[in-house]
């Protein structure tokens, strides 16, 4: 009998919730995304908890975006996050906006200044600032706080005209400036941005703080449970200072751990840093940890929803291995990705005692692991073949168990072949190795009685197909750039990208582009090699190919070392 599996703290919280009955047994979680870049791990990990526990509870989630900040929200983020969300599997109950609820806002900013709780401030940044005071002293009242109820309803008006330049005035709530929580010394609700909004054009020139929006949106919708990270903690009282002053929608936030993983950056200001000065081919490149740029590189919305439940939900920050998420893709890509073989560093070899002019078709399953194997392809063989540079050595050592005079070893779904001798060129590089092979030791119908313990892939020469193949790799070459001496971008990966121009294709590969349409997640393990998907910019007349993720964690090697 299966143990059945705890629940986190939050899906506690809406099952004591249900009992109760709280919101008539009603749960509503919201996603929102401010859209000011595209989505990465972290997100991908927030969208699985509000959609999951909705879907869980026989609830609904809002995609709500946080569109309050004009000056650096695009449509394109929109509509990216969107596309992202789809993705993973999840749909929305309603596509709303912040920016749906301006007007309201206003009332509700409106309404407190009639109640006295909030003010107009006429200081700068840095005098309001100084006016907060420090975490150990309070802050200290300006003469624009005993502004009269009249007076700051006009001002306000006037500030939502258009009258005031940008920063010459704000909206402050008026609650304690003596307060240890720093959130609620008088924070800013509205500040004048004279600028074009992506969804309300120029219709408004002041526009709410996250802190005044958020909440009351979330109210508004009659959000039941407000999922966000351990950052806004914070942030709490002054979420429900305002739902309680304003007597709406009690609303309640819950705090979880957001998700920090190794060998990355989550900062959205960080990935765009990249972005902007060309270090990554943008926000979709596959080294990037953005849902778009996993997606590229050929990871599968299963495996992304399979981590983020892998890692769970906790109160306290904690760090994630990358190798844990590429353990998933791993997992996930063994069951579904067609087997094909793919030379990336060639060397020839000649069969001497095959035939002149001959040539015969072998057979390879697509899949071995799934029942049936998933059908199988054509495989042409011939007397020149395409292998690894690797799989051979002038000089092996004993437990070399691919080719070296003297050595045999099996092609894969083909014959034994032993290795006779080898050609060199002017400089000493070996260009050419000479075999020659068993004819009553084909895969399926040997009769030899020839063991060998290493299988090679390969592919003939002359049926090989050519590709572009983009071997990507983790962007840094730390654990934690973050936390390291200097900037950043001083721990970038140089091996991150390494682009092998024309690599042997077995030609059965030249058909993923006519598959495309019909099977667009199809996936291949390139035998040996790794994993690997169709890149978006391949062609018929040049293919390229995404590694996604190695057979094996090379990177624990490295940290054992």
């Amino acid at each position: 009998m299966s143990e059945e599996k705890s629940l986190n703290f939050i899906e506690e919280i809406i099952e004591e919730d249900l009992r109760n009955g709280k919101h008539g047994g009603r749960v509503l979680t919201r996603f929102p995304p401010e859209p000011n870049g595209y989505l990465h791990i972290g997100h991908a990990k927030s969208i699985c908890l509000n959609f999951g526990i909705a879907k869980k509870y026989n609830g609904a989630t809002n995609l709500r975006f946080d569109d309050t900040n004009p000056l650096t929200e695009d449509t394109e983020y929109v509509e990216s996050i969107k596309e992202d969300v789809k993705w993973l599997g999840f749909d929305w109950k309603e596509e709303l906006y912040s920016s749906d609820y301006f007007d309201q806002l206003y009332d509700f900013a409106v309404a407190l200044i009639k109640k006295g709780l909030a003010y107009v401030d006429d200081s700068t940044a840095e005098e309001i600032a100084a006016g907060k005071g420090t975490p150990t002293e309070a802050g200290t009242a300006n003469i624009y706080r005993s502004r009269s109820i009249e007076e700051n309803l006009q001002l306000f008006e006037e500030m939502k005209a258009g009258k005031y330049p940008d920063g010459a005035k704000v909206l402050r709530a008026k609650i304690d400036l003596a307060n240890p929580n720093m959130h609620l010394r008088d924070p800013l609700m509205y500040r004048i941005k004279h600028a074009h909004h992506h969804r309300t054009g120029d219709k408004w020139c002041i526009y709410p703080m996250y802190d005044f929006a958020h909440g009351q949106s979330d109210a508004i919708e009659e959000i039941t449970h407000s999922v966000c990270t351990l950052e806004f903690i914070p942030h709490r009282p002054l979420y429900e200072w305002f739902i309680a002053q304003l007597d709406i929608f009690p609303s309640k936030q819950y705090e979880f751990a957001r998700l920090n993983m190794s060998y990355t950056v989550m900062s959205k200001r960080k990935l765009m840093q990249l972005v902007n000065n060309q270090i990554v081919a943008g926000w979709d490149d596959p080294r990037m940890p953005t849902i778009s740029g996993l997606r590229r590189r050929g990871f599968t919305p299963a495996s992304i929803r399979n981590f983020c439940e892998r890692i769970g939900v906790a109160k306290r920050d904690n760090f994630i291995d990358f190798s844990l998420l590429e353990f998933f893709i791993r997992e996930d890509l063994n069951k579904t990705s067609w087997r094909r073989m793919a030379v990336l560093d060639p060397i020839k070899m000649v069969i001497t005692n095959y035939p002149d002019g001959q040539e015969e078709i072998l057979h390879g399953e697509n899949n071995p692991e799934v029942e049936g194997h998933d059908g199988e392809r054509a495989i042409p063989f011939s007397k020149e073949l395409w292998i690894e540079r690797e799989d051979f050595m002038e000089e092996p050592p004993k437990k070399f168990f691919r080719l070296g005079v003297g050595l045999m070893c099996r092609l894969k779904n083909a014959y034994i072949v032993q290795c006779d001798d080898f050609v060199k060129d002017a400089d000493g590089n070996v260009t050419e190795i000479h075999c020659t092979y068993f004819p009553n030791s084909k895969s399926g119908e040997d009769t030899s009685g020839l063991k060998v313990k290493g299988t090679m892939h390969w592919v003939s020469v002359k049926h090989a197909k050519t590709a572009e193949v983009r071997l990507y790799d983790r962007l840094f070459k730390v654990e934690q750039p973050d936390a390291e001496d200097g900037d950043f971008k001083d721990y970038m990966n140089p091996e991150s990208l390494v682009v092998v121009k024309n690599a042997y294709i077995e030609p059965d590969l030249t058909l993923a582009i006519e598959q495309l349409q019909e099977h667009p997640d199809r996936r291949y393990q390139f035998i040996r090699k790794g994993y690997f998907c169709l890149d978006k910019e391949a062609t018929a007349e040049h293919l390229i190919f995404n590694r996604t993720v190695g057979l094996k964690d090379s990177w624990a090697k490295e940290a054992n070392k």
